[in-house]
């Protein structure tokens, strides 16, 4: 099993806890502390020795932080948890804050009092984090405390020993460049900014850049490592020798000094001796490096973690890899959706479904020689009104069973060696209402949208991101969440920077792999997405058209739910595009499924749909 369905959260002890972690702060004579969900290498998902949001507050989304004050403790989500934050905090002891309208360094300069005292672990927070910080207080006549030690680490009693996962070597048939070349290309880099080194704080980065895959965190294969590049070519990484066999070993050494990473700090000071200019990622790098950077005498170079940007834009190895790992787990969805359709809906729960999607995804990893190394997050696996909770994860305590006449979204994806997957599909459970097909079909229409834009270079995610809402918009409805973000090459399922959001600034550039899937939520009732993932190429010139134009190839193919579909809510083009992806589907997957019973319910579930 890759999926728990208990929670490290605990709820019920939240009082007490946040009664523990005030008396340290009245200690230290501060007036507030922040628990970000982040760890001290900025990971989205954080190992459980890391987990400290989850402890405090019993929150277990993937984004959040909390602010605790003697009087008032808050924790601040995006959209996406509103409803799970209510549903997993204590009411009486925590209240929701807007982590995107009002986050903490807003919030802070619209409410603290005057000289407020704000602790936070200058390991848990980026320099542009702490410099929203610094600005909002001043305004206050206030300040940040830069703490040595975190306080809620000193009250948490049996707090899980930190992970020691093996790490794997990605070998270059599925990395698609050596190693040596890529830590060369961001060595040679490195003048043109006037830095001398740069710290590679993002485990993602570390990966990518010396082609190696970790276990140290769910669902994202990446060692929690650091690295330093030297101007000159040389390269220390920052890696528990646990972790490494003999032949890892000896792969590091030839690009690299492997050193534990207790000597990072020390190592760091060294190389900023004598006016060394070291550069960071303002966005990922821990606050506490900057100053231990200029207290040793070097100098900070600001800029883009260097590995970022080439590891966001796939090469042709990385897209052929996904394209194979896309066409397996298709193959498994359709099984899956097969065994879905089959049972008799009170006879299994949400729990059933996701230990069903797991066993398909590894029984097809096993058949195709290919194994599902692991799920690529928690699936979201929402019956019923369920679903309206943007990202549900369905525990023993939330588990309900299955209801005719209602929708089921189920949000999953798998980590195979050559490519990470992540589909939502949501479908039809007995005879659904008319309003919630109407929605569906509202939300496919924003998804094809997306799937057959075309567009010019220096088209941002921002840009793209109307065309996925506005046939909700002209419904008088919306979703609250982003349309995509980006995927990784067997690394990390939200990847930047690149994204398809209201926020969204980056260029998309061939090669991006993004996620497509709008969605809608009416809470307590029901919740729609589709979800497919794309990648960034150039397209076909247009017939009269005088400007290239850059497009998406599909990269997910599974049946979407063709019982929830109202034709003629459906353009004629938009039609065309459903029966041609079904099409597709219905080639592409067929070879790779054995049962007839399972080919003819993918014959079926792929047949036109026509207006009626």
């Amino acid at each position: 099993m890759f999926q728990s369905f208990d929670t490290t959260a605990e709820p019920q002890f939240g009082a007490e806890r946040v009664a523990q972690l005030r008396d340290k702060l009245a200690a230290l004579e501060i007036d507030g502390f922040l628990v970000p969900r982040a760890d001290e290498y900025q990971g989205e998902y954080v190992p459980e020795s890391a987990e400290r949001l989850a402890w405090i507050t019993g929150f277990t989304g993937s984004a959040g932080v909390a602010l605790i004050m003697a009087e008032q403790a808050i924790v601040f989500v995006d959209g996406r948890y509103t409803t799970q934050l209510k549903e997993q905090v204590d009411g009486n002891v925590f209240i929701g804050g807007d982590l995107i309208g009002e986050p903490p360094h807003k919030w802070l300069a619209a409410h603290a009092p005057d000289g407020f005292r704000l602790g936070i672990d200058p390991w848990l927070h980026t320099s542009a984090e702490v410099t929203k910080l610094q600005k909002a207080l001043a305004a206050k006549n206030g300040s940040v405390a830069f703490l040595s030690r975190n306080p809620l680490d000193e009250i948490w009693q049996g707090r899980p020993a930190e992970p020691m996962g093996k790490v794997a070597i990605q070998y270059d048939n599925e990395a698609g460049e050596l190693a040596t070349a890529k830590i060369k290309k961001i060595a040679d880099g490195l003048p043109q900014f006037g830095a001398q080194a740069v710290v590679l704080t993002d485990p993602s980065s570390v990966a990518w850049a010396f082609n190696i895959r970790g276990a140290d965190v769910p669902h994202t294969p990446h060692p929690l490592a650091r690295a330093i590049i030297f101007a000159d070519g040389g390269a220390e990484i920052f890696l528990d020798e646990k972790k490494t066999g003999a032949e890892q070993r000896a792969y590091l050494g030839q690009m690299a000094k492997q050193l534990p990473p207790a000597d990072f700090v020390s190592r760091l000071e060294v190389t900023a001796r004598d006016g060394g200019a070291i550069m960071l990622d303002p966005d990922l790098a821990p606050y506490i490096l900057y100053g231990l950077i200029t207290e040793s005498g070097g100098t900070v170079v600001s800029g883009d973690d260097p590995a970022r940007m080439p590891r966001a834009t796939k090469n042709s190895i990385e897209i052929e890899g996904s394209t194979k790992a896309h066409l397996q787990d298709g193959a498994a969805m359709v099984e899956y959706l097969y065994w879905l359709d089959s049972q008799t809906p009170e006879s299994i729960t949400e729990i059933d479904a996701v230990k069903a999607l797991e066993a398909c995804r590894a029984s097809v990893g096993q058949r195709m020689q290919n194994p599902l190394k692991d799920i690529s997050f928690d699936t979201i696996s929402g019956a019923g009104e369920n679903a309206a909770i943007i990202h549900y994860r369905v525990t023993y305590a939330t588990n309900r069973r299955f209801k005719s006449g209602e929708m089921f979204l189920v949000d999953s994806g798998g980590q195979y060696v050559n490519g990470t997957t992540d589909i939502t599909r949501t479908v039809a459970i007995g005879a659904v209402p008319v309003e919630q097909k109407r929605f569906f079909t509202l939300v496919l229409k924003g998804m094809i949208a997306i799937s057959t834009a075309r567009f010019p270079k220096g088209t941002r995610g921002v840009d793209l991101d109307p065309l996925a809402r506005i046939a909700l918009w002209k419904a008088g409805a919306d979703y609250g969440h982003g349309t995509g973000h980006g995927v990784g090459s067997y690394l990390s399922v939200h990847e930047g920077p690149q994204r398809i959001s209201r926020a969204a600034m980056q260029e998309l550039l061939p090669g991006m792999i993004l996620s497509n899937e709008p969605g809608y939520y009416r809470p307590g009732a029901f919740g729609i997405r589709i979800e497919n993932l794309v990648h960034v190429q150039a397209a076909e010139m247009i017939g009269g058209g005088d400007r290239p134009m850059l497009g998406f190839a599909t990269l997910t193919w599974c049946p979407i739910d063709r019982r929830l579909i109202l034709p003629d809510l459906m353009t004629g083009e938009e039609l065309d595009w459903l029966n041609a992806y079904h099409a597709e589907t219905r080639g592409k997957l067929l070879p790779l499924i054995d049962d007839e019973k399972i080919r003819d319910w993918l014959r079926q579930a792929t047949a036109p749909v026509c207006l009626e």
